[in-house]
């Protein structure tokens, strides 16, 4: 049922993006959802909360964690805002490099012909190139820092 006037429960803005209610509770003791207000012990969200939850999704859908989405709503103003997504852009542009490199390694060996994949020459020589650095372990943990760690 639609809540009075603008305010939505919280019902109402999970389903709008079909959602479970916990998710939003979720963000909200993550730091990323705060309600409008509090009608007794009910959440009220306005119609811009809908615009914060699109923002969430699509944050998490490019690869942000709720800290990093956190620290991107709680910075003081839009140029903060701005520079942060640019940082996170650049981290983007690396992990879609690494992603394209990776896929065509797999073209490749699904295409070989060699009797097992495994025995792939590029395939081999891409796990090569993995295993020297250290693996893709290390390079994924590094994007999910929170925004100015190091």
């Amino acid at each position: 049922m639609k809540s009075s006037g603008e305010e939505l429960s919280i019902g109402d803005l999970a389903a709008g993006f079909g959602l479970a209610t916990h998710v939003l509770r979720h963000w909200e003791s993550a730091g990323v959802l705060r309600p409008a207000r509090r009608v007794g012990d009910r959440r009220r969200y306005t119609r811009e909360h809908r615009l914060r939850v699109a923002l969430i999704l699509q944050a998490q859908a490019a690869g942000f964690s709720l800290e990093q989405i956190r620290v991107l709503v709680e910075a003081p103003d839009g140029p903060a805002r701005r520079g942060l997504l640019r940082e996170h852009l650049a981290e983007l542009d690396e992990r879609i490099a690494r992603l394209r490199a990776t896929r065509d390694m797999m073209a490749c060996a699904a295409d070989c012909g060699s009797e097992d994949v495994l025995e792939c020459p590029t395939m081999r020589s891409g796990l090569e190139s993995v295993a020297a650095e250290g693996g893709c372990a290390a390079g994924l943990a590094a994007h999910r820092a929170p925004f100015g760690a190091s």
